[in-house]
């Protein structure tokens, strides 16, 4: 029976233990880190995926201090550098079966620079970076029997004033960073509903679903606008949010419904309240934008021929 949606609370999880979910970024006080804790609090072996080491242990200390005996694992992840998602993949080979992947990490707003592999940052992080993993780790995914890929997109892609289906290594005009970040946005939910379309085609036992925070108070602004989360300006700015928004760890409740409860491939989470914002997770809608399968088909396409991989 399906889970009804307006009246999920945390308690709701089901008990998680055998089950193996990569969480990337994981950092402490943000979405991945209470997403990672809720779980482990359930009994699901936790695989925090980050890009410092030193964060991603400081984030292990902390859910082992609120739950004893916590089962994690810990890789060394960068989204903005497709070797690095290699790399991380491979490390991951150990793991064995994967029952889900939550594709949290992201950058928000961030000055123009571009990665290594010759892609524009917010794209490379939010978007090719998590499809090349995605792909590297379907095996794992496949193998638990029945895998959940998680993507967080953001009320922001309603915003984006059009896909992304430009040469990705070629800059597309002036730049300017937050309709790039909606752009990303939409990406993840194009990216789902592609990938939930081609693993039903091929018969593959993986669904995935997408999932919105609302306006959640976490570091992302302040890293965004001032690449950290504390100190000067930095530490004004995360105030500022923190004041207007819900908690990051309500914030996680979305993800949560949509990578434990009795969900179609697909769905897509959210808060229930006004706007959006806040509020306990129901299923919600997204913009026509976000449903063009062409769209959807084209920017798999040229996320295929960018990092190299073709999946399912």
């Amino acid at each position: 029976m399906t889970q009804t949606a307006s009246a999920w609370r945390v308690d709701d999880i089901p008990d998680q233990t055998g089950r193996t979910v990569v969480v990337t970024g994981p950092t402490i006080g943000g979405l991945g880190h209470y997403t990672a804790l809720e779980l482990a609090r359930k009994g699901a072996r936790v695989v925090l995926a980050g890009r410092t080491p030193a964060k991603v242990d400081a984030t292990a200390a902390a859910i082992r201090k609120e739950v004893l005996g916590a089962e994690l694992e810990t890789v060394q992840l960068d989204l903005a550098s497709l070797d690095s998602v290699r790399k991380a993949a491979a490390a991951a080979a150990r793991l064995g079966a994967i029952d889900v992947l939550v594709n949290n990490a992201g950058v928000m707003a961030t000055p123009y620079s571009r990665t290594k592999d010759g892609l524009e940052l917010q794209m490379a992080t939010n978007h090719f970076g998590p499809f090349l993993l995605t792909g590297l780790l379907l095996p794992q995914l496949v193998a638990s029997g029945q895998g959940r890929v998680v993507t967080v997109s953001s009320l922001m892609h309603t915003t984006a004033p059009r896909a992304p289906l430009g040469d990705p290594r070629t800059k597309q005009g002036r730049y300017f960073r937050w309709p790039v970040y909606g752009q990303t946005k939409l990406a993840n939910l194009l990216f789902t509903a592609e990938l939930d379309r081609r693993c039903a085609a091929a018969g593959v036992p993986v669904t995935a679903l997408a999932a919105h925070p609302g306006f959640a108070g976490t570091h992302l602004v302040a890293n965004g606008q001032t690449g950290r989360a504390r100190g000067g300006i930095a530490t004004i700015l995360d105030a500022a949010v923190k004041v207007v928004s819900q908690s990051a760890q309500a914030g996680a409740w979305p993800t949560l419904m949509a990578a434990t409860a009795d969900l179609p491939g697909n769905t897509y989470v959210g808060p229930s309240g006004p706007g959006q914002y806040g509020g306990a997770p129901q299923v919600v809608g997204r913009t026509k934008l976000a449903r063009d399968e062409r769209a959807a088909a084209k920017l798999w396409e040229i996320s295929e021929e960018t990092v190299g991989l073709q999946y399912p």
